[in-house]
């Protein structure tokens, strides 16, 4: 009761607190940070979309987190792609990456690319629907739940696979599921998607 007649007899000033310390740095990428040497191998769940344009930010109010950012050499581009290493990851979580644009999905799909020893990768809830051109030969578990998959034709190629989930998606048939069959496939979620109501679902 105290603070509540406190609060009311003082409002706070919250325009203050809308702007925290860490805001000039949450469009940067971690190779853009300074005095550092962090390899994409090192993190666990990097963030791998870009953040808006600086104009959108200006129009946004977000004029705190523009910062200068000086053109890279081709050197200085060749060090960055390096620095990412992603082709020594073997266990990466990308889920929750807001790919709100296309160019954030084609820079996914360019990390995706890379990622040759791989072993376990989640990438929930990233609004996913195709990833057919993609080949992850290591990957042993693979999480694509809640994403915008319709058929099994859309997943990646993935020779290795012992654990797939793809709950939550709106795969309607399983035409496609053949592709799997010569894989050491363990387990397979399919939970809330349209197949589950196809006849004799359990069995096919």
């Amino acid at each position: 009761m105290f603070w509540t007649a406190l609060l009311l007899a003082k409002p706070m000033n919250l325009e203050k607190y809308r702007v925290l310390p860490s805001d000039s740095f949450k469009y940067l990428t971690w190779h853009e940070l300074e005095e550092h040497d962090v390899q994409g191998n090192q993190i666990r769940c990097p963030r791998v979309r870009e953040g808006p344009s600086e104009e959108e930010r200006f129009f946004r109010g977000e004029h705190h987190t523009l910062c200068a950012r000086k053109k890279l050499t081709g050197n200085e581009k060749w060090e960055q792609r390096l620095q990412e290493n992603w082709e020594n990851c073997v266990s990466l979580n990308l889920s929750y990456q807001d790919l709100g644009d296309l160019y954030q999905v084609e820079n996914c799909k360019r990390i995706l690319r890379r990622l040759i020893r791989v072993e376990r990768l989640w990438l929930v809830d990233n609004s996913l629907t195709d990833l057919s051109a993609i080949c992850l030969p290591r990957c042993k578990e693979l999480k694509l739940s809640r994403n915008h998959f319709t058929s099994f034709k859309q997943l990646p190629k993935l020779p290795a696979i012992q654990h797939l989930s793809l709950d939550e998606n709106n795969i309607e048939t399983l035409h496609g599921l053949c592709a799997l069959r010569h894989t050491p496939l363990e387990s397979l979620v399919l939970q809330r998607n349209p197949c589950e109501f196809l006849d004799n679902y359990r069995q096919l």
